[in-house]
């Protein structure tokens, strides 16, 4: 056999198979087809080219001071303002002539006006002129109709004259009116601390130990002892008191040496007396006396009852007697108590003691008082906080200096002190025998006029020359009445005192220092709780 020689020729090239053409062809139909929708989908969502013009239009508009915008003689604001001012005044007068219909019909536009300007300051844009016309072409026409009326600018000026004046009056009558009631309102003895008394008083009557612990006190010798720290206390509110004897015990280095004498009235002394008796004030000695054991406190021979009566009398039961002019505070019956007038008979009250503070009863305090006792007074009377400043309470503020006894006698420039908390010499003041200064005083001023009445003015004249400027933190003023005293100063204060009308146990009270006199208040005691619920 014959082997066939090698062939070197190119193998044939196999052929793709049809259906194979086929799906590369659906293959790239379709990717063609996913490229165009993908491409014109982007073409949908693609942010907008903006140029800056249309920027600038399509920028929110900022806001506007609209205060400024009223201000403005160009602005549509200041022209809805003006002619919304002139469509109320004629309004009254429309109202006034019987012309119902006009009134409505301006009162409709002002509302319409008040609308649009009430808009624009709650958005803080500017009026636009598209805005306004309209408005502003309805009330200029009924303006018109209006002055067609006869409504002329004299008529008009003087009938708004008239509105002015009755609305002075009316302010002023209101000034008046709440000064009234808010005098009313410190005068009056609130419900809860009735209650209180009550409560105590009944307490007293049905309990006849306490009657005799009451009369074992009278006899103690802490009483007279001048080696221990004394303080007086002028009151009939309960609560009050007991405020004062808790704050200054509690900051004293020590309460046991202490001793209390209060005076009080017939009606609040059995309440006072057990109150005293049945708490427990870290030690201390309370006497509870009446101001009817003061024999030698008569008509007869004291000014002070038979000018008290007059004053009493006088205000509260002769209408014919009342001089609207005269200041209210004046008419509070603190300023005609017995009680409040008695600082000026501590000696008569304690004639065994040398020194002693008095206390009022819208006090708080603060610091240890004993330290006032070894205060240098250098022969003068009263120790005292001075409440000059400037040419602010000095005498010339309290007394009547174009009457010639106060005027030959009195320097008006002298600083004026406080009442409140005071330390008292009783020595060099039975040596200065002020209590006779003060009755002759009161003598020369039976016809109210050296000053109108009140304690103070009566305190300068009878210590006039006989007072020790005290340091000022001793006593800081005016939580009855100051709302913006300083945090610091309240703090530093030794005394804290709520004089003037919002006594801290009214609803009155400025609730900023309500809680410095309340922290002393023993609201777990049940007839406290209990009344205080009511």
């Amino acid at each position: 056999m014959r082997r066939r020689a090698p062939e070197y020729r190119r193998p044939s090239r196999r052929r793709m198979p049809g259906w194979i053409w086929w799906l590369l062809g659906i293959f790239l139909v379709v990717g063609l087809m996913l490229f165009v929708l993908h491409h014109n989908q982007k073409e949908q969502f693609r942010p907008p080219v903006i140029d800056k013009g249309s920027e600038i239009e399509e920028a929110p508009h900022e806001k506007v001071n609209f205060t400024e915008e009223l201000l403005s003689s160009t602005s549509f604001a200041r022209q809805l303002a003006d002619q919304m001012t002139l469509a109320k005044a004629y309004v009254i007068l429309a109202k006034e002539h019987g012309n119902l219909q006009l009134a409505w019909e301006l009162s409709s536009q002002i509302r319409n006006c008040q609308r649009l300007l009430s808009e624009g300051a709650v958005s803080g844009r500017v009026i636009t002129q598209e805005e306004a016309h309209p408005i502003i072409s309805r009330l200029a026409r009924l303006i018109y109709k209006a002055q067609d009326s006869h409504y002329d600018i004299s008529t008009t000026i003087m009938t708004l004259k008239s509105h002015v004046l009755a609305l002075e009056e009316r302010a002023k009558a209101a000034v008046v009116q709440s000064a009234e009631f808010g005098q009313l309102a410190a005068e009056s003895f609130p419900k809860n601390l009735h209650c209180l008394t009550v409560k105590l008083t009944e307490e007293w009557l049905h309990n006849p130990k306490h009657r005799s612990r009451s009369d074992e006190h009278r006899n103690s010798t802490r009483l007279v002892d001048n080696n221990l720290y004394h303080f007086c206390i002028f009151s009939d509110n309960v609560l009050a008191t007991s405020v004062v004897v808790n704050s200054t015990v509690s900051n004293a280095n020590h309460p046991q040496q202490l001793v209390f004498h209060v005076v009080t009235d017939m009606i609040h002394f059995g309440a006072m007396s057990t109150w005293f008796l049945i708490n427990d004030f870290k030690g201390c000695t309370v006497e509870v006396r009446c101001i009817d054991e003061f024999s030698w406190l008569n008509a007869s021979s004291s000014p002070l009852v038979r000018l008290s009566e007059m004053e009493t009398q006088g205000y509260y039961y002769s209408a014919g007697s009342k001089n609207l002019d005269r200041e209210i505070k004046f008419h509070n019956p603190r300023f005609v108590s017995l009680l409040n007038h008695l600082r000026f008979y501590i000696p008569q009250i304690l004639p065994n003691l040398e020194k002693v503070i008095f206390l009022d009863d819208d006090v708080v305090v603060q610091k240890d008082l004993t330290h006032l006792f070894s205060i240098e007074l250098h022969g003068n009377v009263i120790g005292a906080v001075e409440t000059c400043l400037e040419s602010f309470h000095r005498y010339h503020k309290y007394l009547n200096f174009s009457h010639p006894t106060i005027s030959s006698k009195i320097d008006p420039h002298t600083c004026g002190w406080a009442f409140g908390m005071n330390i008292f010499d009783l020595i060099a003041w039975r040596k200065a025998n002020a209590t006779a200064l003060y009755q002759y005083w009161q003598e020369q001023n039976s016809d109210l006029l050296l000053w109108r009445t009140g304690m103070l003015p009566a305190g300068l004249l009878t210590f006039y020359g006989l007072m020790e400027p005290l340091d000022r933190r001793w006593h800081v003023l005016g939580l009855g009445y100051d709302v913006d005293i300083d945090d610091r100063l309240i703090e530093s204060a030794a005394v804290v005192h709520y004089n003037g009308n919002m006594k801290p146990w009214l609803k009155l009270a400025i609730r900023r220092y309500k809680y410095i006199w309340e922290r002393y208040v023993n609201f777990s005691h049940p007839y406290v709780r209990e009344c205080m619920l009511h």
